[in-house]
């Protein structure tokens, strides 16, 4: 039993589980009917999406500095409580059932979900690459 970190729209992998979207929006020019099809995510929780700010943090990165100011900010608003208890949560299913967590984003290192794993794994997740 796992939790996998993957590129939403990505072929899915064999027994890979509920895929869950952890994005600001839903994907643009898809319908509704085809977020599950398309192997974008089967559960949309917006939750541990960055919050707006954050995301315009990331998206103008140009150096390490500012990503590192991104990965900061988001990592502070990962410590709220109910942020906590999300992750607690995650990282205990992992050790009871297959699932997967996600975003648009091409590049895992320059996406909210490298942070996501780490965090995750600090709390004793078990996670495995994507596919």
């Amino acid at each position: 039993m796992v939790i996998r970190i993957v590129r939403l729209g990505s072929k899915r992998a064999p027994n890979e589980g509920l895929r869950i979207g952890t994005v600001r929006r839903p994907p643009r020019g898809v319908p509704k009917s085809r977020f599950s099809s398309g192997d974008w995510y089967d559960l949309w929780f917006p939750n541990l999406a960055p919050s707006s700010a954050t995301v315009k943090l990331a998206l103008c990165a140009e150096t390490q500095r500012q990503w590192d100011a991104f990965v900061k900010r988001y990592h502070a608003e990962m410590t709220a409580p109910d942020k906590r208890r999300v992750l607690d949560l995650l990282a205990a299913l992992s050790h009871e059932a297959n699932f997967s967590v996600g975003c648009y984003c091409e590049e895992e290192s320059r996406c909210h979900r490298s942070v996501l794993r780490r965090l995750l794994i600090e709390r004793g997740a078990k996670v495995v690459n994507g596919v």
